[in-house]
């Protein structure tokens, strides 16, 4: 699971500007490049139509030419721009994105950042997350995104008292989901950081709960979170106060990520996707895993199958991750992704999005050459980060080595006869 390594971050290595469009899209069906198209590397798609989304993968500043502008407030539009682009190629406008996710390599830059973001989301304003991380393969920023086809049901959601200053919304809903934005374990009216670590993780539960609470849901609705963590956050604490807060064997699927800094001095947030119709939600789980009190393998939202971050851990009686190299962990990453997908009767052809948390972004290369063997023609939008500083590449006195790499994905099912 996600929580047994120790989570690294990076991102895409290419920026995918003013491409075709990649639609062809049913409601449930991850979209093939219309016929002479072709992808903007054999790595990524700039995005992939798929289930009455589009998943667009992280965009830098770099601009057609392959230049980036030179202050940080143009580098901020530039991937902006980037986005609004590839939005706009598959059909869409700004008003269809329901997430953002923002990565910085410096946190200092957070208010410069958020006022420019601010002029370029349309109201309400998207759900979205903020992160500092170790390294960016464009710095200083990246951002990738998802939007829905269907307008006829987005809408913000606001718990009692929420400050509407942000430029996010603290939770979008769709026709059949809700979005939440990162809700931190910090007082929002105040920004006081609890001096207990298991208060500041109550107080972050307790926040994203009410936005699902204005929604009319609740915990058991939520099919994807993401615990972001900095260093000064145990992970014991953090699990066992979020397993408090769910159905044991029927938790949501989840990525655990230690970050380098998070918005407003917190040291723990979450942000996550909820199913509005429960009959909609299903958990699944390989026969070779078992129940577990902090997160389902995958879980689906309808067709849309959200699936938590893997790394090269073997299961079963004395499991670990023995691998010692990126390319060796991926691949058993890449058996335990499967095993998902088969037990839900899927496929790695019916992934649409990737994220991809390494080690060391200076690996991408070897990452790349073992990871483009899983997909086909049209592979997945996705996001590669490097969050955190390298761990120390030794294996401990049972032989177990540090987790290099992590990825999680979303898949959508292929309808009938497709």
């Amino acid at each position: 699971m996600a929580s047994k390594m120790r989570p690294k971050i990076q991102i895409p290595l290419i920026v995918f500007l003013l491409l075709p469009a990649f639609r062809l899209y049913s409601q449930v069906q991850a979209v093939a490049p219309s016929a002479g198209s072709s992808p903007a590397n054999h790595f990524a798609s700039p995005v992939v139509d798929g289930g009455g989304y589009v998943y667009v993968s992280a965009q830098g500043p770099m601009r057609a030419d392959g230049s980036s502008p030179g202050t940080f407030s143009a580098q901020v539009r530039q991937t902006l721009d980037n986005i609004k682009t590839i939005v706009e190629s598959a059909g869409l406008t700004m008003e269809h994105v329901v997430y953002l996710q923002v990565y910085l390599e410096d946190m200092a830059r957070y208010d410069e950042m958020n006022k420019l973001l601010a002029e370029y989301v349309p109201h309400p304003a998207p759900a979205r997350a903020v992160l500092g991380v170790a390294r960016l393969p464009l710095p200083p920023i990246e951002i990738d995104a998802v939007a829905v086809h269907d307008l006829s049901d987005r809408r913000a959601v606001y718990p009692p008292n929420y400050d509407r200053g942000d430029a996010a919304s603290p939770g979008i809903l769709t026709h059949d989901r809700l979005f939440i934005s990162s809700m931190a374990g910090n007082d929002p009216a105040s920004g006081k950081v609890p001096d207990d670590p298991a208060g500041q993780v109550d107080l972050a539960l307790d926040r994203m709960q009410s936005v699902l609470k204005a929604a009319g849901l609740d915990m058991g609705n939520m099919v994807f979170v993401n615990p972001y963590l900095t260093a000064e956050m145990s992970h014991r604490i953090m699990n066992e106060r979020y397993a408090r807060r769910f159905e044991f064997g029927n938790t949501p699927a989840r990525a655990t990520i230690e970050v380098t800094s998070l918005p407003g001095g917190a040291h723990i947030e979450y942000t996550g996707v909820a199913v509005r119709d429960l009959s909609q939600r299903k958990a699944v789980r390989p026969k070779n895993m078992p129940p577990s009190p902090t997160a389902s393998p995958c879980v689906f939202a309808g067709d849309t199958l959200y699936c938590s971050a893997k790394d090269g851990f073997i299961p079963g009686p004395h499991g670990g991750i023995y691998a010692t190299t990126t390319q060796h962990q991926l691949r058993q990453t890449m058996r335990n992704q499967l095993d998902n997908l088969e037990e839900a009767g899927m496929s790695f052809e019916e992934v649409v999005a990737t994220d991809i948390y390494l080690d060391n972004l200076s690996e991408g290369k070897v990452f790349d050459e073992v990871y483009e063997q899983y997909f086909g023609p049209v592979p997945p939008a996705r996001t590669v980060l490097q969050q955190i500083a390298p761990a120390e590449r030794k294996a401990d006195k049972e032989d177990h080595f540090p987790g290099l790499e992590q990825v999680s994905l979303i898949a959508v099912r292929k309808k009938s006869g497709q």
